[in-house]
């Protein structure tokens, strides 16, 4: 097990004084095609608040400084609709890191989607750290219809996501608090769940957790299973950590 632990809060705003100028915020590739949710196009950003062993993401998230290049959200609403149009895709969204970070940026973007006249459905992918932190970034997402939410749970309790993020345990109630808050505050949200490092106890202790938040997290919970590129088969083996469920690329 990793020792100590690192406050994801506090790296949030490290990390935002590297990739947030303004309204502006750092991307490494935009307009990016892919086949999740039946087909969708994505920007994928830089800099996240967490630092997952299991991540895909690799110099973008360990080195945001030396990554990308500052987007407006002009720039990222506009590739991602020409990818829409070009590909025939309803969802769009940001990917590869935390588009939490840079909240001016990313409610900027989301008024663009929101006022636009394209018939799309944004998808924030988040792991709803700055969100369960902070209710208010709830209720300001719950101004827009065209968003649905989903909150990539890390692992089933504390002590997984210490073991996998490094973060303290505690932090993994933010995960769980940016639940309840969306729901509360109406935004249309379902978790997803790295499943790959948890047991079956771990597993149905979740669940119930999810369920004590609100009885539609259970039936909505998406599993995810780690995919071995190079890159984080070498992560896991250096950190020690082996998954029970895993798929190569």
């Amino acid at each position: 097990m990793r020792s100590k632990g690192y406050d994801p809060i506090e790296l949030s705003r490290r990390i935002e004084e590297v990739v947030v100028r303004g309204d502006r915020r750092k991307y490494y590739r935009l307009g990016r095609p892919g086949r999740f949710y039946g087909g969708s196009c994505a920007a994928d950003c830089v800099g996240c608040n967490l630092s997952c062993v299991f991540c895909w993401s690799n110099m973008p998230r360990i080195r945001p400084d030396l990554v990308g290049r500052f987007y407006s959200p002009e720039e990222v609403f506009n590739s991602l609709i020409r990818c829409s149009r070009s590909g025939g895709y309803r969802v769009i969204r940001v990917s590869g890191n935390e588009p939490t970070i840079g909240r001016e940026h990313l409610l900027r973007l989301l008024d663009l989607v929101e006022r636009s006249s394209e018939d799309v459905i944004f998808v924030l992918e988040t792991n709803g750290i700055l969100i369960g932190y902070d209710p208010s970034y709830a209720e300001e997402l719950s101004r827009y219809r065209k968003l649905h939410v989903r909150v990539s749970i890390k692992a089933c309790n504390e002590e997984g996501f210490h073991r996998l993020t490094g973060a303290v345990p505690e932090a993994f109630r933010y995960q769980l608090a940016a639940l309840k808050n969306l729901i509360d505050s109406g935004v249309s949200v379902h978790p997803s769940v790295m499943v790959s490092f948890c047991t079956e106890e771990e597993l149905r202790g979740l669940v119930k957790r999810l369920a004590s938040i609100d009885p539609s997290l259970p039936p909505s919970l998406e599993p995810e299973v780690v995919t071995l590129y190079p890159h984080v088969e070498k992560r896991l083996r250096k950190a020690g950590i082996w998954p029970k469920l895993f798929r190569r690329p």
